[in-house]
């Protein structure tokens, strides 16, 4: 038990402090989406019976999209079970820097691997094709489902 201890209390201290680099070309301050006529961008947002589990970062349809710091990616991840959103249905789950989160609404370059910080991992995929007006972003969700809020 006590090693288990232990190794809890390192791995909380190796995310203490994270931030997330640039994560889209165009958007070298990761500034968040905010309202508009979809909704929020913000972690907890109301999506009608439930809550939004992740932050958006802006990000316009076809830019670049980068890993935050030095990251593996897992595996590929999407966010719908709904064949309508195939043109958006597209993520990653990476780990790095002592953290497990999914990217959403990308076209990743690899779906396994190490990847540098500020490397391209995808491209932004066209969300005004789905959501005509909408704020288009990066989103990020914690595989836990924690907010992200505060690594950025």
């Amino acid at each position: 038990m006590r090693q288990a201890v232990v190794f809890l209390a390192v791995l909380c201290c190796v995310c203490e402090g994270v931030k997330f680099g640039q994560l889209c070309s165009g958007n070298p301050g990761n500034t968040r989406r905010t309202s508009d006529k979809y909704g929020a961008g913000h972690y907890g947002a109301p999506r009608g019976s439930r809550t939004h589990k992740g932050l958006d970062i802006k990000c316009t349809d076809g830019q670049t999209v980068y890993a935050p710091f030095d990251v593996t990616i897992q595996r590929r991840s999407v966010p719908y079970t709904d064949p309508a959103m195939a043109t958006i249905n597209n993520g990653i789950l990476m780990r790095g820097a002592g953290l497990c989160f999914k990217l959403f609404y990308i076209q990743p370059v690899k779906t396994s691997g190490s990847v540098s910080k500020g490397q391209k991992i995808g491209t932004m995929l066209p969300m005004q094709s789905i959501y005509p007006g909408i704020t288009s972003h990066v989103h990020v969700q914690m595989c836990d489902s924690s907010d992200p809020t505060g690594y950025f």
